[in-house]
């Protein structure tokens, strides 16, 4: 499998932070990002948005819009969920890398982490989605594992979907083969099933019943 920093792209070199805002500005109006690197003597300064960029005097250098930099990034050893999160957490889609000298060697773009997430066993291998819930002093990731080994499953992965001060709601990948026992096994161990299963017996049984109640109460 591809590890993420086969990804780091260098096709487009960082602004320098003596260019000119209209420099930038004709380069956000012919490009898709929404932030680009900006270095000065070789030093990553932090990132210029699109957004603010369309809004500054064109006549000036970048050097002079200093504060409105935003300074995130992610090292070149950080690992893809965590790369994820500060894609989100600034509104990018495109993240500049530092290696472990503080060195700018380039950028990761949304696209080709999530190409990078699609190669990944949790999305890519053939298995079944179950989402379970409980309350959140009780429920356990080593449990969870716990329940579908022990009905012959394969864990593919894992992962807190939701969560509040009372319920965790966790997304579990399997590999396909025994769903129902592990849906049962999962109710028996009290979690909530929040997913649904065409292999699900507990609930087919209880709308066949249903069925049969209604029927019977029209007769």
């Amino acid at each position: 499998m591809r590890v993420l920093s086969e990804y780091i792209n260098n096709d487009f070199k960082p602004f320098l932070s003596g260019e000119t805002v209209a420099e930038i500005q004709d380069f956000f109006a012919e490009s898709t990002f929404s932030h680009f690197p900006v270095l000065e003597d070789g030093i990553y300064q932090g990132c210029i948005s699109s957004v603010d960029a369309e809004t500054f005097d064109f006549s000036k250098n970048i050097a002079d819009y200093r504060y409105a930099l935003e300074g995130f990034f992610v090292r070149d050893t950080t690992i893809w969920l965590d790369v994820l999160e500060i894609f989100a957490r600034n509104n990018a889609n495109l993240v500049p890398i530092l290696n472990e000298n503080n060195n700018y060697i380039g950028y990761y773009e949304i696209t080709d982490v999530i190409k990078f997430l699609n190669e990944t066993p949790f999305l890519k291998e053939t298995g079944g989605i179950i989402v379970v819930e409980k309350a959140a002093i009780d429920y356990s990731m080593s449990q969870i594992a716990q329940i579908v080994e022990s009905n012959n499953g394969k864990l593919l992965g894992l992962f807190v979907s939701e969560a509040n001060n009372e319920k965790v709601q966790v997304t579990v990948k399997i590999t396909l083969g025994g769903l129902n026992d592990i849906i049962q096994t999962f109710r028996r161990y009290n979690y909530e099933i929040i997913s649904e299963h065409h292999e699900d017996n507990y609930l087919n049984n209880l709308k066949e019943r249903s069925e049969y109640l209604d029927k019977y109460l029209n007769m």
